[in-house]
């Protein structure tokens, strides 16, 4: 390369790094006082590259900038190694080190980002931050990991959070968009559209505009309960757990998908103890009848259920099939839909208004899905898998010596 050829490229590589170019002016740190600045967006916005800049921004001068996913891949492979993750928004000058084994992030000037996920709320008791950049808070499965982390943010003059999320209204996103000291951003998909796929728009975005998941997913907005909804999100909340009991039977609900890539399989599994109900997990998949089953046998034996109850309108015979292709020790039973499916769901949508369901942690789709069906609709698949569980163990009485989670 020529003299020339090299100082250009260098001015190249120096200005592609500089956010202050590049950002648009709901992407820029706001000023002030604030606690949280709470950025809901569309899928694309950029959220995930403002997080990553605003955390490049913090190490500067505030030595713990710590970092909260999700999950612990969604951690790593979004907030940290991500397309638009921090080691790829950093300049060679800038980038950390990245400690895999450590879990955290080592910058040049000797500032440290911790690595935490939401799914451990006990690795951050006692951590201290003195700020936070936490990625899809709609979707923790454990509000308590929230807490934690606000426990320790505590250092410094003026410790701070950046959240960035899809506006789920969980009561939690529901809580930091109604604090006064907080700063909520809202960005839709659409302007970004300038540095997205053209098919994005053409051949996916295009399905989803005008319903309400794009409005969500899309267009950003917070969406509550649907009217005329069988189930509440105040409701759930309310009756929300951490723990269960020692003992109850459980049942694994399935509701098939019968083939690839087509809808989701809904997969939650449900357990009961005495007059009380449990929600335990959701496990629902996109994929083949073996993805969904080798998901459902899964479910099945960790959480050492009585049977799994399969929904056979959706593939008949074949259900059961390819779940004992899988694992022919598995209990299998299938229903059939005879009834309609509000029929089926008012009795399980009364146990939750009774106060008698209890989701064990936070189940974001599935609750997403209970809040916005409306009699009438097309059910989803999760909420099908959670009605069929809670049907089977409606019928199955009250005995509680069945299953034992501490074993």
């Amino acid at each position: 390369m020529t003299t020339d050829e090299i100082q250009r490229a260098q001015i190249y590589e120096a200005l592609k790094f500089r956010w202050d170019l590049h950002a648009r002016e709901k992407q820029r740190l706001p000023t002030g006082d604030f606690f949280i600045w709470l950025l809901l967006s569309g899928r694309g916005f950029g959220k995930t590259r403002t997080g990553a800049e605003t955390v490049r921004q913090w190490v500067r001068a505030n030595q713990y900038v710590n970092l909260i996913g999700a999950t612990a891949d969604d951690a790593r492979d979004i907030m940290v190694e991500g397309e638009s993750g921090i080691l790829a928004v950093c300049p060679r000058s800038e980038r950390p080190e990245y400690k895999k084994s450590d879990r955290k992030l080592v910058w040049p000037n000797g500032a440290i980002s911790l690595i935490f996920t939401a799914d451990e709320p006990e690795r951050l008791r006692g951590k201290q931050h003195y700020k936070i950049w936490a990625d899809e808070l709609g979707s923790w499965r454990y509000p308590e990991a929230w807490e934690q982390a606000m426990l320790g943010l505590r250092l410094g003059n003026k410790p701070q959070g950046i959240v960035t999320t899809t506006p789920k209204p969980t009561s939690l996103i529901l809580t930091l968009v109604n604090d006064p000291r907080n700063i909520v951003t809202s960005g839709t998909t659409y302007e970004n559209r300038a540095n997205l796929a053209q098919g994005f728009f053409e051949y996916v975005i295009s399905r989803y505009e005008g319903t309400r998941l794009g409005r969500q997913e899309l267009n950003a907005e917070l969406l509550t309960d649907s009217p005329g909804a069988l189930w509440k999100r105040d409701n759930i909340d309310a009756n929300r757990v951490l723990q269960t009991p020692d003992f109850f039977r459980v049942i694994v609900g399935v509701d098939p998908s019968a083939t690839s890539g087509g809808d989701e399989a809904g997969i939650v599994t449900c357990g009961k103890y005495d007059d009380q109900y449990y929600t335990l997990a959701d496990d629902s998949v996109q994929g083949s009848p073996d993805t969904w089953a080798r998901a459902a046998v899964t479910a099945y034996y960790r959480h050492k259920a009585d049977c799994i109850v399969a929904e056979k309108n959706n593939g008949g015979e074949m259900v059961e099939a390819v779940i004992h292709q899988v694992d022919p020790n598995a209990n299998v039973r299938l229903v059939w839909a005879s009834r309609g499916k509000a029929v089926r769901a008012e009795p399980i949508a009364a146990i939750a208004e009774q106060g008698r369901d209890h989701h064990v942690g936070v189940f974001a789709q599935l609750e997403d899905e209970l809040c916005m069906w409306v009699p009438g609709d097309a059910s989803p698949n999760r909420l099908d898998a959670k009605v069929w569980a809670m049907t089977e163990l409606m019928e199955m009485g009250t005995s509680t010596a069945l299953y034992d989670p501490s074993n």
